[in-house]
């Protein structure tokens, strides 16, 4: 079969989609710095520009961003259109940003506490936020996106199982929530939410990294070729399920030895209930607080806890060879130390150049992203759903 090229069509689709792209993560550009950043001539870029404001897909800005001769002024998305309230989910609490159709953060990040004990309680206290926000922006049309903590669905927006909920079946979130606001929702995990905030919003991210949370429990997403890696069954990046100790304590998911049950602030939370059966057990907060005050025993445990993450990060390189991993969730409160024991399990990678530039190898931080940014990701589901978004 003769091999098919690319023809001016797809060419200039192409170039449509990197521009587009280039918008949503820098906002505002002027014509020399698409160009620039997109490595065309400045003819070429006009035609492409042209043809994105024939179709409605950008407009002129109003700031100037060239110093230099006639700049033609600058670009960006059209203002107009819906906004999104990109919230996270959990039983215990909702965090919200709002955020406007180009996805510009409006109003202040906040964090409301609660108790949902069922579904349906769940879903209450979803709409209570989504209506109060509604009210304090009356003309505003806003769609939802919701990270969820656990497996989810991102194409039914189905949460298969939430690990803090109390109740175990599956919840149609996506259907339940349009049929009752009549408003577009997208739902996906919380650890896609802080992959696409890296993706969107760190200029530093690679076009294939990782992002690990190490909270109440321990999960991952993987972009690949700047794209989110969900898998088949929608389950990649379940690393906190990877066996540690098979004799070890049982987890949540039914199996023994998970490097949750190890290194996760529920594991940290249970050991402390085995030291302690008969007094009330402390939240991650007060734990986190004991080992900031250096009570020996959970600073042992968070130094066993960073080398099982180490060693499952090792494993996980030797099959992905992905480079560039970020760290988040609240475990990262141990410190420099503890991330110091999580890398001294992976430098002997035997896929790390050791004669090549430090930034082919295998780098591990600190998530850079503060909180707001984090939830602010989840909204960018509306963007890689736009098929003109690269």
């Amino acid at each position: 079969m003769k091999p098919v090229g690319l023809n001016n069509f797809h060419v200039r689709k192409h170039n449509k989609a990197v521009f587009i792209d280039l918008m949503w993560r820098h906002k505002q550009l002027s014509k020399s710095q698409l160009a620039q950043l997109s490595g065309l001539t400045i003819p070429a870029a006009s035609k492409i520009l042209q043809a994105l404001l024939d179709e409605g897909k950008l407009q002129h800005s109003h700031a100037v961003m060239s110093t230099r001769g006639n700049s033609n002024g600058s670009f960006q998305l059209p203002s107009e259109g819906p906004w999104t309230l990109c919230l996270c989910v959990k039983p215990t609490s909702i965090e919200r940003q709002l955020a406007d159709a180009q996805l510009v953060p409006q109003g202040d990040y906040q964090q409301t506490t609660i108790n949902a004990e069922t579904p349906e309680a769940l879903l209450n206290e979803i709409e209570a936020v989504w209506r109060q926000t509604c009210k304090q922006w009356p003309k505003r049309r806003i769609n939802l996106a919701l990270a969820v903590h656990g497996q989810v669905d991102p194409v039914t927006g189905v949460s298969q199982h939430m690990p803090q909920a109390a109740w175990k079946t599956p919840l149609q979130m996506k259907f339940l929530l349009e049929e009752k606001l009549g408003v577009e929702v997208r739902v996906d995990n919380d650890c896609v939410m802080l992959a696409l905030a890296e993706k969107w919003l760190n200029r530093n991210a690679l076009s294939e990294f990782c992002v690990i949370n190490v909270d109440y429990g321990i999960g991952s997403s993987f972009v690949i070729n700047g794209e989110i890696f969900r898998g088949n069954l929608y389950g990649s990046g379940q690393i906190g399920h990877t066996i540690i100790a098979p004799n070890g304590l049982r987890c949540s998911c039914g199996r023994q030895g998970c490097l949750e049950t190890v290194a996760s602030l529920s594991a940290l939370k249970q050991a402390a209930h085995q030291r302690a059966p008969q007094a009330a057990q402390p939240s991650s907060k007060q734990l986190l607080a004991a080992w900031q005050a250096g009570e020996p025993w959970i600073v042992a445990w968070a130094q066993r806890a960073a080398e099982a993450i180490g060693m499952s990060l090792y494993n996980f390189l030797n099959t992905l060879n992905i480079n560039q991993i970020w760290l988040y969730g609240r475990s990262c409160t141990f410190g420099e130390n503890w991330l110091h024991s999580i890398v001294q399990q992976i430098d002997f990678n035997p896929f790390d150049p050791r004669d090549a530039l430090k930034s082919k190898g295998t780098n591990v931080h600190f998530g850079q992203l503060d909180r707001a940014r984090q939830v602010l990701g989840i909204g960018y589901l509306y963007v890689e759903a736009d098929p003109c978004a690269a």
